[in-house]
């Protein structure tokens, strides 16, 4: 597993696997999006072929890769108690959060010699009459 999240530390890699989702591709068209060269390229597909997460298929000259995603399935089950872990957590956080806003935003009630005095009338200056 170690190698599989080797491989997905890396942008353009990552980005590799989400074209290769979209159906094969060839090593031309995974280094497109890129500013690489085609060895460049195939030193990402190499480290995404060793964790298992691609298939390549040599046709004459052509290098097809597909996705393969069952190393993404071991990952993900592994990072699933995590996702658990973290979701309570920030759930926790979320209404401590909301009960701290609440409290902040809240009116304070009005007492009842407030409500009752007269409002004070604005006394005119010589000349303003």
């Amino acid at each position: 597993m170690s190698s599989v999240f080797h491989a997905l530390g890396d942008p353009t890699r990552r980005h590799m696997l989400r074209d290769l989702a979209g159906g094969e591709r060839t090593v031309s068209q995974l280094a497109q999006p890129f500013a690489i060269s085609l060895a460049a390229a195939s030193k990402h597909i190499k480290v995404l072929e060793n964790a298992g997460l691609l298939r390549r298929e040599v046709r004459g000259r052509t290098h097809l890769c597909r996705l393969d995603p069952g190393p993404l399935a071991s990952a993900y089950e592994w990072l699933s108690f995590y996702e658990r872990f973290w979701s309570s957590r920030l759930d926790l956080l979320e209404q401590l959060l909301r009960d701290e806003d609440a409290s902040k935003f809240a009116k304070p009630k009005s007492t009842k010699s407030e409500s009752k005095k007269p409002a004070s009338k604005s006394r005119s200056r010589k000349g303003d009459e």
